[in-house]
């Protein structure tokens, strides 16, 4: 059987992503918009279920696409993927842009299903874009938000190699998506509040792209504050931190099967 071409894996990056986003917003929604704090009325959730909520997307999305694309799903595996593990690097720019756009879609798609909910909490769309992209809890102290990224994305990378090397003990074939997910699961409640814990690049700025085209005023793009940068840079330089502790201080002392 031939491999999965490069536009196979691409389709395969964008729709895992996609799937996060569906799953991870649309917790986040149904948190947001529905909680209007009234005696007797049920709240439609809370951190905990926006912690699961995230964690399950992960395991669908990376369950959907490992056969094809290895499911990164998130540019800070990508990166680190192509300087520890020799992912091609003419493919790191398409896979990148793949996720980007999934994740952009997955946020419309979350935003045009809970239209109703936005236009009754939020019409004027001046305090909700926290639903889709995150925002420091401490806007004053970016520093704090940007060493969150990092240590939360170094977790997740070492972790996610912990899983997937085939130098430590196989489990069985789903085992790897529902680990993972279980990593993004403690990596929300341990590091969650101080900047979104977005560990992922794509799965930040394809959001935030959504939210300044559908004209969402606190976008952290547009609006003068400048937040967009951090879940960037910090998970890429987190991802790369963790994949080289891993192999450094765990793989390079197992035996080689």
């Amino acid at each position: 059987m031939q491999p999965p071409s490069l536009l196979a894996k691409l389709i395969a990056e964008f729709i895992g992503t996609m799937i996060i986003i569906l799953f991870g917003a649309g917790v986040c929604a149904m948190t947001v918009l529905f909680a209007t704090g009234v005696p007797g009325e049920i709240v439609k959730g809370g951190y905990t279920n926006i912690t699961f909520g995230w964690g399950l997307g992960v395991t669908f999305g990376v369950w959907a696409t490992a056969r094809i694309s290895g499911a990164h799903l998130n540019p800070a595996v990508t990166v680190a993927l192509a300087v520890f593990r020799g992912f091609r690097w003419t493919h790191v720019l398409p896979f990148i842009a793949a996720q980007t756009a999934g994740a952009f879609a997955g946020a419309a798609l979350v935003f045009t299903n809970y239209r109703a909910a936005f236009q009754q909490f939020d019409p004027m769309l001046e305090k909700t874009a926290g639903i889709f992209t995150t925002f420091p809890a401490f806007p004053a102290q970016p520093a704090a938000g940007f060493i969150d990224q990092v240590v939360g994305t170094a977790l997740l990378l070492f972790l996610v190699l912990v899983v997937t090397d085939d130098r430590n003990e196989p489990g069985p074939s789903w085992f790897a998506p529902v680990a993972i997910g279980a990593i993004v699961v403690a990596i929300g409640i341990s590091f969650g509040a101080l900047h979104g814990y977005a560990i992922n690049p794509a799965r930040d700025l394809g959001p935030r792209l959504f939210t300044v085209l559908a004209g969402f005023r606190n976008n952290g793009l547009t609006d003068s504050t400048g937040v967009w940068w951090v879940p960037i840079v910090a998970p890429l330089l987190g991802g790369l931190l963790g994949a080289g502790i891993y192999d450094l201080g765990i793989r390079r002392f197992l035996p080689q099967r």
